[in-house]
């Protein structure tokens, strides 16, 4: 069997939520079932580390898609020949854009569809993308598989497909979160906060991550919790970021917020690690990888009481409505000053981290490609 995919996420260094999920689910499928044919479909040059077996050839054609017309050029135009050229029995594309120009079967992973719900949060043109052609390709597809059942029934009822067409395949959890010793704490925090201990969040800079919710939540309880307390907020900027930097000048506290970036896999470990407590409060997720993490590493969370959240924390978080600061700042101020509670959390986390794990997204995403054949 001949399986091609959309790799155009897999970029070495920049590897983000649905990057991650296609790097940790395509190695794993593509050594585990050695008696297929992979072609993996690149829209750049590649890094080697994508190639994760001998039945995977890569294929680069291009135009790099940055643009939502480079997308329609891409998957309308460009994808066809590729299929038909390698003869593909399947088209599985982890980011969930299909190509209406095939009659090969296909398999989008349509992780959420926050665009429906929160369109002014996406630059004009994409935002028109994804609510005209997202749909088409909800029917189009001969499987959905999505990252949580609060997207699966969002999926069905917006896009009035099949429920049964769609499977549900949690994302997992990166290996390498673990807790930390109390001197390499020490160590990370004179790294990036002087010393202070700190909130974290994990994320890219969007304005459905409600940043500004949280450093107004972190303002007042500095207000509240007058001591050395930091938040430190890491990942890059993606849309509309221009209302967070505005927020970010107004805050009485700025001078205890540190912006990071992108970090490196190894950074983000020991980040996690040494943090008091993860701040994630999003008005819209499709799963929260950075839930699970912070579980798996050891430290308490504070997280939205929206959407597929509650499905992945479970009774192991602290939950506030994203709209509502007091109820952050009321967590946060639990979280700094109840050592009880916080012990609580991380032992609840580490069982409900258990749950989640890439090598059963793999099994989960294989059995779709099975029934996608069918």
């Amino acid at each position: 069997m001949v399986i091609a995919v959309n790799t155009r996420l897999l970029l070495k260094g920049k590897l983000e939520g649905i990057g991650w999920f296609t790097y940790e689910t395509l190695k794993r499928m593509t050594i585990n079932h050695p008696e297929h044919e992979f072609i993996f479909i690149f829209d750049r040059a590649y890094s080697q580390d994508f190639i994760f077996a001998e039945n995977v050839t890569p294929v680069v054609i291009g135009p790099p898609t940055r643009h939502p017309v480079l997308w329609y050029l891409w998957f309308e135009y460009q994808i066809p020949k590729i299929l038909k050229k390698y003869k593909a029995d399947l088209f599985l594309s982890p980011d969930g854009y299909l190509s209406r120009r095939t009659k090969v079967p296909q398999l989008g992973v349509i992780h959420d569809i926050n665009f429906v719900h929160r369109p002014d949060d996406l630059p004009w043109l994409k935002a028109k993308y994804y609510n005209y052609y997202f749909p088409k390709f909800a029917k189009l597809a001969k499987r959905i598989a999505t990252v949580s059942f609060y997207s699966k029934e969002d999926i069905t009822r917006s896009f009035k497909v099949d429920y049964d067409k769609i499977d549900v395949v949690y994302d997992g959890i990166n290996q390498v979160f673990e807790p930390i010793s109390d001197e390499d704490k020490t160590k990370v925090r004179s790294m990036f906060t002087n010393g202070a201990e700190y909130f974290l969040f994990v994320g890219a800079l969007h304005p459905r991550k409600n940043v500004c919710g949280l450093l107004k939540a972190f303002d007042a309880f500095k207000s509240v919790v007058n001591d050395s307390t930091k938040l430190v907020i890491v990942g890059g900027e993606m849309h509309k970021t221009g209302p967070i930097f505005e927020t970010y000048e107004n805050l009485r506290h700025k001078d205890d917020v540190v912006f990071t970036g992108r970090v490196s896999t190894a950074d983000l470990h020991d980040i996690f690690g040494a943090a008091m407590a993860l701040t994630f409060v999003p008005f819209f997720e499709g799963f929260g990888i950075p839930i699970v993490e912070a579980m798996s590493a050891g430290i308490p969370v504070i997280c939205s009481n929206t959407t597929s959240i509650p499905e992945v924390g479970g009774n192991a978080v602290l939950y506030a409505d994203p709209i509502k600061i007091d109820q952050i700042v009321d967590a946060m101020v639990s979280i700094r000053t109840d050592d009880a509670l916080c012990c609580q959390l991380v032992d609840k986390g580490f069982i409900q981290k258990n749950k989640f794990s890439w090598d059963e997204t793999a099994r989960l995403l294989w059995m779709s490609v099975e029934k996608s054949l069918q």
